[in-house]
């Protein structure tokens, strides 16, 4: 073989691997290395970055590992006969967005709730909010054009955006949406739902937004495979219902005031069904602050990890919630196998409950996090997984004992708990369960094990720099409690995450009526639910 012909072949070699046979290289088929395992007829699980499955990507020429979740979504949708009830954070995905379109134009009943942030067609921003944009979100905007100019000639004619564009879909459709705004506020914390409901009998849960970087990859970096999400799809009429009931509470019955997100909802306890062979436990966030913790969709995690004998697996975007961090300590002790995987752009934190597992802190401006408690036992057992750069580790779940999964789209932390609309699930069975455990062991396989060696240059930098720095165990002290009602101005100020402006928001609070218990501090502008979380047992009345 002359010179030339070995570049040719090489480089087409390269662009396979990349793209997945674009211009022109012999396509070759991608070997499964994993048998699909069963699946339970009524609980099915999928996963993008599967092994045992393959798909041709609906938007490129390239077929890649992994169960496609947008089919998924796209399937059940177009099955629908009476109903489609959809409330997701972000909706990007044309060929979910036409499916919609397809079933309203059929004559089914379709609403659609998205977060408030995202409720807007991005090809409706003018060139002067295109160069307002942060970096971040810039990057997002460069993406979504390549996206949708389809013959790439770097402008978007009005074709390629009803093609491309979902919202715009849906408005040329007339689907009738609404976002966490319309009930007259500011939004909740974050519409953070990502489900499903059909004919009030099929429901898609995920931890994945309806977008390419969540379920496919990013359209300009053909090597990514999407962020690592997971997908259900129930067949229950009785779960069904519940999440119906949810939907209902956020859409309201006509009208802003009967619209309700966040801690407008009514408290709901978890709740418990018998769907085949597993027992499913369905709970609904957010919970207000003023209530038992033990009652919040943190509370049912914190309830299943300390049944746990044997092992716990978990597969996590965030990890900050410190209260699930130490009754996993406990477990440890108990000699119970804690692995844990963390996306890499949280992990190492100041609040990151990864760093308290390996018996590290991390200090923010020389203070700690508010009962930061580095375990006396470290593991080795925390990594990052081994992803294509680009991809996230999106997931949410955990896996305990090889019996019970804890996903949804719950986040492990105080904000999911105490401000965001989210969904969490707790399933017991070991069919649905070895999915989960075959998807961690994936991940964990190809991780990145302990602290990267720039991490412990910060630490060892911020014991130089930080010579006051305030211990874990005393930075806060617990056995002083404040009285709201007497206290001064610099007293209050000094609380966890109130502000000079916020203490006297307080002071003006009490003279026009005394506080006489944390629900009481709702009624202060300026407290969030996520900073009346962190003032239970600092404060009296």
């Amino acid at each position: 073989m002359n010179l030339k012909l070995i570049k040719k072949y090489i480089s087409c070699s390269f662009i396979l691997i990349l793209t997945g046979c674009q211009n022109g290289c012999q396509q070759k088929k991608i070997e499964q290395t994993l048998t699909p395992l069963p699946q339970d007829p009524l609980i099915q699980v999928y996963l993008n970055h599967s092994e045992t499955s393959e798909y041709q990507e609906p938007y490129k020429d390239k077929k890649r590992q992994g169960d496609d979740l947008e089919k998924q979504i796209v399937d059940t949708i177009m099955g629908a006969k009476s109903q489609v009830d959809i409330a997701v954070q972000e909706l990007r995905l044309p060929k979910i967005a036409q499916a919609i379109a397809a079933k309203q134009k059929a004559g089914v009943k379709v609403r659609l709730i998205i977060e408030n942030t995202y409720n807007r067609s991005i090809s409706s921003l003018s060139p002067q909010e295109v160069k307002k944009l942060k970096s971040r979100e810039a990057q997002k905007y460069k993406e979504y054009h390549s996206f949708v100019d389809i013959n790439q000639d770097g402008k978007l004619d009005t074709k390629e955006i009803e093609q491309r564009d979902a919202l715009v879909i849906l408005d040329k459709a007339k689907v009738t949406k609404l976002d966490d705004t319309s009930d007259g506020s500011r939004g909740s914390d974050l519409m953070h739902h990502k489900f499903v409901i059909v004919d009030d009998r099929f429901v898609i849960v995920t931890s994945a937004n309806f977008t390419l970087s969540d379920v496919h990859g990013d359209y300009t970096k053909p090597e990514t495979l999407g962020n690592a999400n997971n997908l259900l799809k129930i067949d229950s009429p009785d779960i069904a219902a519940l999440f119906t009931e949810e939907f209902n509470l956020m859409w309201g019955s006509g009208g802003k005031t009967s619209q309700k997100f966040g801690l407008k909802k009514p408290i709901r306890a978890p709740r418990t069904i018998k769907i085949g062979d597993s027992i499913v436990t369905i709970h609904f966030s957010p919970t207000s602050p003023t209530q038992p913790w033990t009652n919040s969709s943190n509370g049912l995690i914190n309830t299943n990890l300390s049944s746990a004998t044997k092992s716990v697996d978990m597969a996590l975007f965030v990890f900050s919630e410190q209260r699930l961090a130490d009754i996993l300590e406990g477990r440890h002790q108990q000699n119970v196998q804690i692995r844990a995987l963390l996306e890499k752009s949280f992990a190492y934190r100041s609040y990151s409950e990864g760093l308290d597992m390996m018996g590290l802190a991390l200090g923010d401006k020389c203070k700690y996090e508010v009962n930061n408690k580095p375990w006396q036992k470290p593991i080795t057992t925390v990594a990052i997984p081994s992803l294509q750069q680009g991809d996230l580790l999106h997931h949410k779940f955990g896996v305990i004992d090889n019996q019970t999964v804890i996903t949804g789209s719950h986040n492990w932390s105080e904000a999911a708990n105490s401000g965001n609309d989210e969904t969490l699930l707790v399933i017991q069975n070991p069919v649905i369960a070895a999915h989960y455990t075959r998807e961690f062991e994936r991940l964990y396989k190809k991780s990145q094990p302990g602290l990267p060696q720039k991490i412990q240059q910060k630490i060892k930098s911020q014991q130089k720099q930080c010579q006051k720095i305030q211990s874990p165990s005393t930075i806060e002290n617990k056995s002083v409690q404040v009285n709201l009602n007497t206290a001064t101005l610099a007293e209050i100020e000094a609380l966890p995450g109130i502000g000079k402006k916020t203490a006297q928001q307080i002071i003006d609070a009490r003279q026009q009526k005394p506080f006489t218990s944390l629900k009481d501090l709702e009624r202060v502008k300026g407290l969030s639910s996520s900073k009346l979380l962190r003032l239970q047992g600092y404060i009296s009345w």
